[in-house]
């Protein structure tokens, strides 16, 4: 996490933007979010928001549109391809967890979309399930939509206010080590001064 950090930090910030908003978009695109979820992107883009590398605002706009624009994708690529997207090595070995996200779809219908936004591995499967599924491209939009809205404001802002609330730890971190080291040297000074009394003022008996 501290790498990928590090690295999009190095960056300007209309690469940032570029960078964050296509691996949003990718992750249900491509399920490439089965190797770095978008989430991880969104979370950290919103961190470094905070130190004015990004605007917290253009990023959350970067990251919502990056979103349907993503699982829109993802649905017109199943519909292209058909169940040859199911047939990858990745989700060959997942076949019980696409079994039962396709069961999601089956119950819920479109609205499984906006659930599945916030699951990770589904998030990245669910649009081009619903595309298998038949599922209206205009009911689709809907809850990929407002899931996408819901989701990419919830991520850069857990990152950003996570990113503020650290700022303000660590900027109070000097005086609370210089108070703890302080008040070591005085209680060092103290057992020092109290042996030292005991040696040339020894009880009576």
């Amino acid at each position: 996490m501290n790498t990928i950090t590090n690295w999009l930090g190095g960056l300007s910030g209309p690469v940032i933007y570029a960078v964050v908003g296509a691996l949003v978009f990718c992750e249900d695109a491509f399920f490439f979010g089965l190797v770095l979820p978008g989430e991880t992107a969104a979370v950290l883009g919103g961190l470094l928001a905070v130190h004015g590398e990004v605007s917290v605002w253009w990023l959350t706009v970067v990251v919502v549109v990056a979103a349907i624009l993503g699982d829109s994708t993802g649905y017109a690529v199943s519909h292209h391809f058909g169940d040859r997207i199911l047939a990858t090595r990745s989700l060959r070995k997942r076949e019980d967890q696409v079994e039962r996200a396709r069961e999601m779809i089956r119950v819920r219908g479109a609205s499984a979309v906006f659930v599945a936004r916030f699951i990770a591995f589904l998030r990245a499967l669910m649009p081009a399930l619903a595309g298998l599924s038949d599922v209206p491209y205009r009911r689709f939009l809907f809850f990929n939509a407002m899931g996408g809205l819901c989701w990419g404001v919830s991520c850069t802002a857990v990152g950003y206010f996570a990113g503020a609330a650290f700022t303000r730890i660590e900027s109070q971190v000097g005086q609370i080590a210089g108070a703890v080291i302080a008040g070591v040297v005085v209680l060092a000074l103290a057992v020092w001064a109290y042996r030292r009394h005991r040696r040339t003022h020894p009880p009576h008996h």
